[in-house]
């Protein structure tokens, strides 16, 4: 054996200790990495590294399909995710497994559904939940596989790993900065209760002044020095178009507001929704649609949010053409890919937090070697599909443990049939389940929604009290995760729990009271 996999051994060693208590489960788990690890180590004695494709990993922050490719508004310019598309596949009815930044990131990048982990809120991180303590990420695989494996802005949800945690996942971290606060707010909202993060407007003058602009530059100068004779893992976490909006003037300018636009906004729109479907959203600092009609803010946040989505555009622009730059973009997987969506109105809400199309439904493009060109996939998928994916195109060693599928299939040849539908959970007991033509909502309580997607994209009529959909709900209902655990220890930040013996709700530790309810 080489003295890399011998390496490879002596990691390990420690779960093989036989004078170590272990319980059933924990020693499954425990063969479980031990096999992911003899796995790795034998296919890195017997491949060189050089050999593999290098990988782009871009990310974007509360982007949902306002993407000039997946025309989900007919005024927002993406010139670079455009062109990108046109290099590789796009998959146009891609969704998130959680919609909130932490459980949709710790699910990607370990290959786990939050309903397998019990990570469901903005905390904890998967180096404290038990089901992902020694779990083998995505990143820590291409660092063990020999990729030099540099990181930059947000990735994992920030602060979700602490320092100790950072070493074994990338061998580089780049900076992370964040957007930056003008010297005072500058949309029009109520001051009481205020979240520092609900503003938009034009901030700061200058591109090179914003955190994304940072981020992307970071980015370049790592593929500019990433090292020749081993591939790379370059990562690169936009902020944008996440809150705040903030964008130099120019980028407004794309968007004048007297013809802007407006996303179709149904009045009554929740009228047939489930009281419970509340809940999900039920005391956030994103405003309601109604708050921002009232201070007239409405149409500013949706040109920010366009502003935003096109200087975030320009950054991803600038890592393509130094990737170009570099010469090895011939031999570099490019996947771009956002954490979840978010409404501007729709629902009469702004913000994710729901199982509705405008926060599950994400960007998700792979371009490069072996891959289609200017194909677009229309099956459903999900972002559990990354890791597997990836690990195929960079022949890695496929894992049991991952819950997702790979998309090389797809990747080859864009109708190939593709089984599964996507899920998304929003804590324990609430999922969606989104196939080419349906999305079913069963939330915690038992009540229902479903939306026939091809008649009725907006989802404006819930389906679901209707006795001819029957068969239907019950068709979709079998593929609601088998495996559904209540929050993980230390969890916090928009964690929704229900108790059906007395009927009750309870948010952040508090119960709900319906008659609290904020419209």
């Amino acid at each position: 054996m080489s003295g890399q996999g011998r390496l490879w051994l002596l990691r390990f060693e420690p779960l093989m200790n036989p004078l170590r208590p272990c319980r059933p489960r924990s020693l499954v788990s425990a063969c479980r990495r031990l096999l992911v690890g003899l796995a790795l180590a034998a296919l890195c004695a017997s491949c060189p590294a050089a050999a593999r494709p290098n990988v782009l990993f871009l990310a974007m922050d509360d982007q949902n399909d306002w993407i000039g490719c997946l025309g989900g508004h007919p005024q927002v310019r993406t010139p670079h995710i455009d062109r990108l598309a046109t290099r590789g596949t796009l998959f146009t009815n891609a969704h998130c497994q959680a919609p909130l930044c932490n459980p949709s990131r710790a699910s990607l990048l370990t290959g786990l559904r939050p309903s397998s982990t019990g990570i469901y809120g903005l905390a904890p991180g998967i180096r404290h939940v038990e089901a992902t303590r020694n779990h083998v990420t995505l990143p820590q695989t291409f660092t063990r596989a020999g990729y030099f494996t540099y990181t930059c802005g947000k990735i994992y949800h920030d602060g979700s790993l602490q320092p100790k945690d950072r070493a074994p996942e990338f061998h580089e971290w780049g900076p992370a900065p964040g957007m930056g606060r003008p010297p005072a707010p500058i949309a029009n909202l109520p001051a009481s209760g205020r979240h520092p993060a609900m503003d938009w407007g034009v901030f700061p003058e200058r591109d090179e002044d914003s955190g994304d602009y940072k981020i992307a530059t970071a980015a370049i100068e790592a593929l500019q020095r990433a090292p020749k004779e081993k591939p790379f893992f370059v990562a690169a976490g936009f902020r944008l178009p996440h809150v705040p909006c903030y964008a130099p003037q120019k980028w407004f300018d794309l968007y004048p507001e007297p013809s802007l636009q407006m996303p179709p906004v149904k009045p009554g729109d929740r009228d047939d929704t489930p009281l419970f479907s509340w809940y999900l959203h039920w005391k956030l600092p994103e405003p309601r649609l109604a708050l921002l009609e009232r201070a007239h803010e409405w149409r500013p946040l949706v040109r920010a949010y366009l502003a935003s989505v096109s200087f975030m555009d320009a950054q991803v622009g600038r890592v393509l053409a130094a990737l170009e730059a570099s010469g090895r973009a011939q031999e570099t997987i490019v996947i771009l890919w956002s954490d979840h969506g978010w409404h501007l109105g729709e629902k009469a809400i702004t913000g994710k937090n729901t199982l509705w199309e405008r926060s599950t439904r994400v960007p998700l493009l792979f371009a490069g070697p072996g891959i289609m060109k200017a194909a677009q996939c229309g099956s459903p998928v999900e972002l559990l599909d990354i890791f597997p994916t990836l690990l195929e195109l960079c022949d890695l060693p496929a894992r049991a443990d991952l819950e997702g599928h790979s998309l090389v299939p797809q990747l080859k040849d864009a109708q190939a049939p593709r089984p599964w539908p996507a899920l998304t959970t929003h804590n324990p007991g609430n999922h969606a389940i989104r196939t080419g033509q349906w999305r079913y909502i069963r939330y915690a309580d038992g009540s229902e929604e479903l939306y026939d997607m091809k008649a009725d994209p907006n989802e404006w009529t819930n389906l679901a009290s209707s006795a001819k959909h029957a068969s239907t709900k019950e068709v979709l209902a079998k593929w609601l995760p088998k495996k559904d655990l209540p929050p993980a220890s230390g969890s916090q930040h928009r964690i929704l729990t229900y108790n059906p013996q007395a009927r009750e709700a309870v948010w952040e530790g508090k119960r709900i009271d319906p008659a609290e309810i904020e419209k």
